[in-house]
């Protein structure tokens, strides 16, 4: 994807994202971006002026309000930036907007969905793929192609196991879980620190969180701090010790193998179960 493509979807200008790459340049190596060259550009414009979008009667018209709105809008003095996918996943890492981080998100699982859209759906496909020939369409119908994209996308497994230093994919998976929050979130662990803070500042911005755990002075110090400045985040102290780790996502409860900080530093699992989040914590009081 192109730079003034990506800039569009993630609401910033050209420039600034250019800049933001060239800060942490050593992030995008020739495998993740490289700049067209003028032959290249050259060909894509060529190929942009010969199109003709269904529908529209006045060729010519199109023609030169579409060349004219993306290549003049982008400059002429270069060469655009042309991004591939792991370039695009490197890019929430310079990209620290919750609207970049969010399209971000939902780029990446496109992609990951595009093999099961080519077997089931070969036009929805060829929409995608020519999304960059429609600049011309309004912010709603990308939005649209994307959210049709999601709700082809398989629902998380039920149960999940990761391995020994499987850190990153099993923060990973609870991160998601943390996203998908409608209402409430709810952690029971006897062993919390900061990281569980920021794990929970992942959530939507009207989802409330609470930690049930034992009480730590150097936690709550932190607990304080970020309460001071962020969303505020709720501990229950444990009445007791607890052998297991639950995880409450709105009406749903996982049962978590190994404390939240640790998942994926030794052989765990993350289980959905069947029973409701009140009986867990009704056995709490």
């Amino acid at each position: 994807m192109l730079d003034f493509d990506l800039a569009m979807l993630y609401g910033v200008q050209t420039k600034a994202l250019n800049q933001a790459v060239k800060r942490n340049i050593k992030r995008f190596p020739d495998d993740f971006m490289f700049q067209m060259t003028k032959e290249e550009l050259d060909s894509l414009r060529s190929q942009i002026a010969t199109a003709n979008p269904a529908g529209h009667h006045n060729i010519e018209e199109w023609r030169s309000q579409f060349v004219t709105s993306n290549f003049t809008r982008m400059g002429l003095r270069r060469p655009p930036y042309a991004f591939t996918r792991n370039g695009i996943g490197m890019l929430s890492s310079v990209l620290r907007s919750e609207t970049a981080v969010e399209v971000n998100i939902r780029i990446m699982r496109a992609f990951t969905a595009i093999p099961d859209i080519v077997n089931n759906n070969v036009l929805m496909m060829q929409r995608i793929l020519n999304i960059e020939q429609h600049q011309t369409e309004t912010d709603e119908k990308v939005n649209q192609i994307i959210t049709t994209i999601e709700k082809r996308i398989p629902e998380q497994l039920p149960e999940q196991i990761f391995a020994t230093g499987c850190v990153w994919d099993a923060w990973e998976y609870v991160s998601d879980l943390v996203r998908s929050a409608k209402h409430r979130i709810v952690l029971i662990d006897n062993y919390v620190d900061d990281r569980v803070l920021s794990l929970l500042d992942k959530r939507a911005d009207h989802v409330e969180a609470t930690i049930h755990s034992r009480y730590y002075e150097s936690f709550q110090t932190d607990l304080k701090k970020h309460n001071d400045q962020y969303r505020e985040i709720h501990f229950l102290q444990l009445p007791h010790k607890n052998h297991d780790r639950f995880l409450i996502i709105d009406d749903d409860v996982y049962l978590l193998g190994a404390s939240v900080k640790d998942m994926g530093i030794g052989l765990c699992a993350i289980t959905k179960m069947q029973t409701t989040p009140e009986t867990i914590l009704d056995l709490l009081k």
